[in-house]
């Protein structure tokens, strides 16, 4: 079974856990009998750490001759070789770092664009990219990541006349964020073109729910197969670090309640018990957000705690280890109702507990590894005492995240995953 895997990539500036999750869906359903896995990348390129070998080294939708054919009326009719210079690596990874990649002000007709099932103003670089396709042997089914690129899966359906499976998750951050009208129009475009989907796959029950709410869409045609995360069973945190720490792995932004959290942990060093608590920051972010971040350095300065703070310069590989095995406890306070948060079993799998908010998929991930908790209202000031009251007792702590971590290991596997997947194909092409 031959499965195309259409992947937008992010330039691997930033933690991003959709970019993470289809990851895990690649790198395992490879590992699987009878899967050959091509996975594509669209408008930029995704990490080469994170990805290996299981990734094409092709761009195709690059996000600048995207952008200006949206923008400038000459480029939508540029020769193919602009084309090729304006996809460029150099040029795109440029463009990752910028602020209007991850940011939909400004790129809202591009992305109802991108949703539409007869947008022909991309009729060349779909033929182009259905002839690699064919180059490579064909494929049996088109998996795209998200909601938001469904045209672009249903062009290709049409023209290879093979099944169309769609993942879910936290496509609300970048609709919802967009002005109106365009916001009601991608939600009324996707419950039009949702028909030409023949499964959803969703990250949480939550999700699959939000989506219904949206879109209209029947809930037989979303499978739930929570995301999962390979133990690493060397680089488990083991010990409690011998400085007290609290953790924050996500991009760095406003979204992801970096501010929150800071706030909390000022009001947690006023205590004299937590005299010595640190705080550790990983997660990367983009142009856009330097403002942001230099506020809350603003912000700890003003407090005397700056020099308090690490700033990791890298979420993956060593420093990703370094980072967990520095900390007690991890939070991620978000503002948005999160999907599915990947970044909370990146933790719980390396030992960590993690405090989150009672909101979206969360309660459903720490039900289901035991490795955390959660709190209600979601204000600074429960946070904080939420925090208070955990890093109170660093011993139970520990436990609950190694019991975590247990957990995942035996029942929220990647390969258990992968099977599920594989599942919904082989019910597709059935």
């Amino acid at each position: 079974m031959k499965i195309t895997y259409l992947i937008p990539g992010s330039g691997d500036n930033f933690y991003c856990g959709n970019c993470q999750r289809d990851t895990l869906y690649v790198s395992w359903l490879k590992k699987l009998d009878n899967i050959e896995i091509s996975s594509i990348p669209l408008y930029l390129p995704p990490g080469t750490e994170n990805f290996g070998d299981e990734i094409e080294n092709k761009v195709f939708f690059g996000a600048v001759s995207i952008y200006l054919k949206e923008k400038i009326h000459l480029f939508k009719s540029m020769p193919s070789f602009v084309d090729r210079l304006l996809d460029s690596p150099s040029l795109l990874n440029f463009a990752a770092k910028q602020a209007g990649v991850t940011n939909p002000a400004g790129l809202e007709e591009t992305t109802l664009n991108m949703i539409r099932s007869n947008d022909t103003s991309r009729d060349k670089e779909i033929k182009r990219l259905t002839a690699f396709i064919q180059e490579s042997g064909g494929t049996d089914i088109i998996h795209i990541s998200n909601a938001l690129i469904m045209g672009l899966a249903i062009q290709l359906k049409h023209t290879l006349g093979k099944p169309v499976v769609c993942s879910l998750q936290n496509e609300d951050d970048w609709v919802d964020a967009m002005i109106e009208p365009y916001r009601s129009k991608a939600w009324a475009l996707i419950a039009q073109e949702e028909k030409h989907i023949d499964l959803f796959i969703a990250s949480s029950a939550y999700f699959k729910q939000l989506f219904i709410e949206k879109t209209g869409v029947d809930e037989a045609k979303i499978k739930v197969v929570p995301t999962a995360i390979e133990v690493d069973e060397k680089h488990g945190v083991d010990a409690r670090p011998e400085i007290p720490a609290l953790g924050f792995y996500s991009r760095l932004n406003q979204m992801n309640g970096l501010d929150k959290l800071i706030d909390a942990y000022i009001l947690l060093r006023e205590k004299e018990e937590f005299a010595d608590l640190k705080l550790h920051l990983s997660g990367g972010y983009t142009h856009d957000e330097k403002d942001f971040i230099n506020d809350q350095i603003a912000k700890l300065k003003n407090a005397g705690l700056e020099n308090e703070v690490i700033l990791y310069n890298s979420f993956t590989g060593n420093q990703k280890k370094s980072f967990f095995s520095s900390i007690d406890l991890l939070c991620v306070p978000v503002r948005k109702h999160d999907a599915f948060g990947l970044y909370l079993l990146e933790a719980i799998s390396a030992g960590v507990a993690v405090v989150q908010p009672a909101t979206g998929s969360f309660p459903e991930i720490i039900e289901a590894t035991q490795g955390g908790i959660t709190y209600f209202p979601d204000t600074v000031e429960k946070l904080a005492e939420t925090l208070t009251e955990s890093l109170s007792n660093r011993i139970a702590l520990h436990k609950m995240g190694q019991k975590g971590r247990e957990v995942i290991s035996k029942e929220l596997t990647p390969r258990a995953m992968a099977i599920a997947i594989k599942e919904a194909y082989l019910k597709v092409l059935n």
